[in-house]
């Protein structure tokens, strides 16, 4: 991460203003090295489940991208006002290695020149939480440790923020996210970051590795620039959680247990009820299940929200998603809409010699 050296005049030891003084002005101001992401947080772990979670709101771009960092079974870190992206994984590395969070915390501050200026939090996979507010950061600033949570925020409207944050999250029903987005919605009722909002992000991971990064991430999404991030980022999350049910589906088809896929694509739909793709999905699911009949009004949901589903058919027969049985394909476009045109499918383009 290129380091940015950034003036901050709020922090001058001013004089009175007048013109003979103004070299010794800018002589008096500090500089740090780091990014400016004055922002709020929380960083928690569920104790029902393990999960590890961060949350982060800011009025500056992309936050998410510097702010929040989170590993299974390990912890998760905020690290924002003047921003060393370098506390994430310093931090994850130290806990992987069974140093807890407040001792994680410590070693890191130690050995940074500008911990004045930092605002770190951070909770270990035992709910070991720890947080630190530099007496240099930009005032309204502080935070809160609770039982496996830590809130913080700095360069705020007032202080009341994080003391919302936390009476929000330990009072919030729901999960570990939707505790998380509480959180976040309470600081913005509670004044928020004094110059307004523009970014927000969340990362939850399990609680237990399972050797697939990737598989281990919960949640894992940005707002980057928006009007209303955290109104965004619920958003995302509820459409997450939906596509998350519709994977569960996919996962409960392969193993052939077919009332519980059912469930899982049923509840997918009731988060998202507008998603056509859900639908149509739900209805080739239904297909490969013996169990055409049902399918066919769900087709025909999927066709009439968007027509283009209709012409998808017969090339999902082509390659073994839906059964090669012009009956079975002619029946599934019956529910086409009468306005759909015919179905326009492509021949298979030859492959080369040398893939054949």
């Amino acid at each position: 991460m290129k380091t940015f050296i950034v003036i901050v005049s709020l922090l001058l030891a001013w004089v009175p203003s007048t013109a003979g003084n103004e070299t010794s002005r800018r002589s008096e101001a500090r500089v740090f090295s780091g990014r400016p992401v004055h922002t709020y947080s929380i960083v928690a772990r569920d104790p029902k489940t393990g999960e590890l979670g961060v949350a982060v709101q800011s009025h500056w771009f992309s936050v998410g991208s510097m702010v929040i960092w989170a590993e299974a079974g390990v912890g998760a870190i905020a690290t924002q006002s003047f921003v060393n992206p370098a506390y994430g994984p310093e931090g994850l590395a130290l806990m992987a290695g069974d140093v807890s969070a407040p001792e994680t915390l410590r070693r890191l501050l130690e050995k940074d020149p500008e911990a004045a200026v930092r605002q770190v939090a951070m909770v270990d996979a035992q709910g070991n939480a720890a947080a630190h507010t530099g007496n240099l950061c930009i005032p309204a600033a502080g935070h809160h440790q609770g039982e496996g949570y830590a809130v913080q925020a700095n360069l705020m409207l007032d202080d009341g923020v994080w003391p919302a944050m936390a009476r929000a999250f330990e009072t919030h029903a729901g999960d570990l996210a939707d505790r998380l987005l509480a959180a976040l919605e309470a600081a913005q009722e509670a004044g928020g970051d004094i110059r307004g909002r523009q970014s927000a992000a969340i990362l939850v991971v399990r609680g237990q590795p399972t050797g697939r990064v990737w598989a281990d991430r919960v949640f894992d999404l940005r707002v980057e620039d928006h009007p209303r991030p955290v109104e965004e980022l619920k958003r995302l999350v509820r459409l997450s959680r939906a596509y998350n049910l519709m994977n569960q589906g996919d996962e409960h088809v392969a193993a052939e247990r077919y009332d519980e896929a059912l469930q899982a694509y049923a509840a997918a739909e009731r988060l998202v009820p507008d998603n056509d793709e859900f639908i149509f999905w739900h209805a080739v699911a239904l297909v490969s299940i013996d169990r055409l009949r049902d399918a066919l009004p769900v087709f025909r949901r999927a066709f009439l929200m968007q027509p283009s589903w209709w012409l998808l058919v017969p090339r999902l027969a082509q390659v073994g998603l839906l059964p090669d049985d012009p009956e079975v394909i002619e029946q599934i476009q019956s529910m086409g809409p009468e306005a759909s045109p015919p179905p326009v499918v492509p021949a298979v383009a030859a492959q080369d010699e040398e893939h054949r």
